[in-house]
């Protein structure tokens, strides 16, 4: 069966993104972008919450006109080939070769898409449909990025939860002497 994997972003104090939404200061040196781009051997389907998917639809698609950025340079044209699957109630047409789930049947949606053939899946970023799929045991296994900023607020990687989540420290590394990533399962 193939695995979630939930690769994320973090600040030192655990947001995944600013207190106005901001998203520019996680990092990619040459050692994290070349850790992210090993993370493709393994996956074959990027999957995404709405607000992930917004971000990353009205970027990379034309990335290469707006960035000079290696890493950016490269990924591109992975993200426009990549199958592509979004979480929403609201989207129906994401486009850029994008299936939607609206989450009806999340556990049986999200089970047979681990069913199917192919390489493992890619949860990219986000915090509400990590959280939800965390709590239905989908998640395999969550991969975070802590970078050594501190944004003091905003939205926190993993939102308060009734129920205690027991993970287990599978890997740690640090990339650029700056990014550390915990991997957990």
């Amino acid at each position: 069966m193939r695995k979630i994997i939930h690769f994320v972003h973090t600040s030192l104090d655990g947001y995944i993104e600013g207190p106005n939404g901001e998203f520019d200061w996680p990092a990619m040196g040459p050692e994290l972008s070349d850790y992210s781009f090993s993370q493709l051997e393994r996956a074959d389907t990027f999957l995404y919450g709405r607000p992930v998917w917004e971000m990353m639809s009205s970027y990379w698609p034309d990335a290469e006109s707006v960035s000079d950025d290696p890493h950016d340079l490269k990924f591109a044209p992975v993200w426009r080939a990549a199958h592509k699957v979004v979480f929403s109630r609201t989207l129906t047409e994401p486009g850029h070769g994008a299936q939607v789930i609206n989450g009806a049947n999340l556990v049986e949606e999200v089970t047979a898409l681990k069913s199917a053939p192919g390489k493992d899946l890619l949860l990219t970023g986000g915090a509400a449909l990590a959280a939800e799929l965390t709590a239905h045991g989908l998640v395999d296994e969550h991969q975070v990025v802590v970078h050594p900023v501190v944004l003091g607020g905003g939205k926190p990687l993993f939102a308060a939860s009734p129920e205690r989540l027991n993970l287990e420290l599978i890997e740690s590394r640090t990339f650029d002497s700056r990014a550390v990533l915990l991997s957990y399962r």
